[in-house]
C-alpha cells in the first residue's frame, strides 16, 4: 500500500502522547484504509454498522467491556461523527480503558464541536487528511517511485531535488488530468471516472449531512452548493446568492459553513492590517477537490476548451498549499490579498513576522507590482504550470 504525506505524524502520534487521535476529512479520502495500515490489530468499530452504534450509545464502560475484547491495546472507531453524542462514548473508553490507544476518524467536524467539544476537551490531538497532493498522486499513479519536495518547499523555500533526473510522466497531461477529475484515491484505480464522482456527489457527499439532520431545506442547499461551485476564485456574495436560492442570508452562511465543516469547501479570507486600502473583507470560495466541484456543475471539458481554466488553477495551488501546510504542521496562515488600486494577489501566506505574496497564473505572465511595493519587505512568487511541480 501506498503512503501518505500525513503517514509520519500518524505513525509517531502515540509515542509522543497519550491524547486520542482523530483524523479528519471527507469520505472515501483514505481515512479507514490509512489507519488499518498503520494500526493493523485495533480493534475496529465501524459506526455506519447499525449493530455498533447500539452498542456504543449504550454509554456503559461496563456494557463496553463485555462486547470488547479483553486486553484491547487498541480500538479504530470509524465515523464516530454519526452517533449521537460522540464525545461522551469516546470520553467513557479514554477514561476508563487507560491503556488502551484510542484511534478515531469522523467526516463532520461540526457535530462533533458541537456535541463534544467540552466532553473531549483535552483528551485529543486532531489531524486532517485531504484528496491527493500531487507528489501522493504522481506516486501512487507509479510515474516516480519517491516523493519530491513538496510545493511549501519548492516555491517558498526553493529546494532542489537532490537528484535533478527527468520527469517520467507529461507533466501537463497529468495536471490537465488532476484539474478534471480531483485526487480522490478511487480515481487511481479507475482515472477519468465521471460515473464515481456523480454518485459520489449524489449519495456520499450529503450522507452526513442529511443524516445528522444539519440541513432542513436539501433542494436549497444542492443549489446553493452547485451556485458556489460555479465561483470558484470569486468574493462570496451572501446578498445574491440568498435571493437566487429562495433562502435568507443567515442561512446561506449557515449552509456554507456546514459544506466546510464537512470538507467539501473552504473560504480564503482577505489580508489586511487594519488598512484603509484594502477594498473587502468578504472571502472567496475554493473547493477541496476539482473533480467533485466538476461532478457539481456536472463539467468534464478538456482544460483548454474550459473558461474557468485559470480558476480551476488557482484553486488547485491553493489547495497544494493547504494540504502541505496541514501535514507538514507549518503554521502559515493563508489569504488573498485586493487594494482598491492594482491588481490582487491571490494568494498571502503569513507566518509569525514573515509575509509571502503568490501570484498564481496558469501561464507565466508580466508580475503584479502593487503587492511588492506596498509590502517591501514581503517575498513574492509567481506559480504557474511550468514550475508549481
Amino acid at each position: 500500500m501506498y503512503k501518505r504525506k500525513i503517514d509520519v505524524f500518524i505513525k509517531s502520534h502515540f509515542q509522543k502522547m497519550n491524547l486520542m487521535l482523530l483524523l479528519y476529512g471527507a469520505r472515501q479520502v483514505g481515512k479507514t484504509t490509512l489507519l488499518q495500515r498503520i494500526f493493523p490489530n485495533a480493534v475496529f468499530l465501524l459506526v455506519d454498522n447499525e449493530s455498533i452504534r447500539q452498542k456504543l450509545e449504550e454509554y456503559d464502560i461496563y456494557q463496553y467491556q463485555e462486547w470488547l475484547p479483553k486486553n484491547t491495546k487498541q480500538i479504530l472507531i470509524d465515523e464516530i461523527h454519526l452517533l449521537s453524542n460522540p464525545g461522551r462514548a469516546a470520553k467513557i473508553i479514554f477514561d476508563h480503558m487507560t491503556k488502551t490507544q484510542i484511534i478515531i476518524t469522523g467526516s463532520s467536524s461540526l457535530h462533533i464541536k458541537n456535541q463534544a467539544s467540552e466532553s473531549m476537551a483535552g483528551r485529543f490531538v486532531s489531524y486532517q487528511l485531504f484528496p491527493l497532493t500531487f507528489e501522493e498522486y504522481v506516486e501512487q499513479k507509479d510515474y516516480r517511485k519517491s516523493h519530491k519536495t513538496d510545493i511549501i518547499d519548492r516555491i517558498l523555500l526553493q529546494k532542489k531535488e537532490p537528484l535533478n533526473k527527468p520527469l517520467l510522466f507529461l507533466k501537463n497531461d497529468v495536471l490537465s488530468n488532476v484539474l478534471l477529475f480531483g485526487g480522490y484515491p478511487q480515481l487511481i484505480k479507475t482515472p477519468a471516472n465521471i460515473k464515481y464522482l456523480k454518485e459520489y456527489v449524489e449519495t456520499m457527499l450529503f450522507k452526513d449531512i442529511i443524516e445528522l439532520n444539519l440541513i432542513d431545506n436539501r433542494v436549497a442547499a444542492k443549489l446553493l452548493l452547485k451556485l458556489l461551485a460555479h465561483q470558484i476564485g470569486n468574493l462570496i456574495d451572501y446578498t445574491e446568492l440568498s435571493r437566487r436560492v429562495g433562502v435568507d442570508q443567515r442561512t446561506v452562511r449557515r449552509y456554507i459553513e456546514i459544506f466546510e465543516e464537512s470538507y467539501i469547501l473552504y473560504r480564503l479570507y482577505p489580508f489586511s492590517k487594519r488598512e484603509r486600502n484594502v477594498i473587502t473583507r468578504t472571502p472567496k470560495i475554493y473547493f477541496y477537490d476539482l473533480g467533485v466541484r466538476n461532478a457539481i456543475i456536472d463539467n468534464f471539458s478538456p482544460i483548454q476548451q474550459r473558461g474557468d481554466m485559470g480558476a480551476m488553477f488557482e484553486n488547485f495551488i491553493i489547495s497544494e498549499f493547504i494540504k502541505a501546510n496541514a501535514y507538514k504542521q507549518d503554521r502559515y496562515h493563508f489569504y488573498y490579498w485586493r487594494p482598491k488600486i492594482g491588481a490582487e494577489v491571490d494568494l498571502v501566506l503569513t507566518k509569525d513576522d514573515k509575509i509571502t505574496g503568490i501570484e498564481i497564473k496558469y501561464q507565466k505572465l508580466g508580475e503584479s507590482r502593487a503587492f511588492r511595493n506596498r509590502y517591501k519587505e514581503a517575498a513574492f512568487f509567481q506559480v504557474t504550470k511550468d514550475n508549481f511541480y
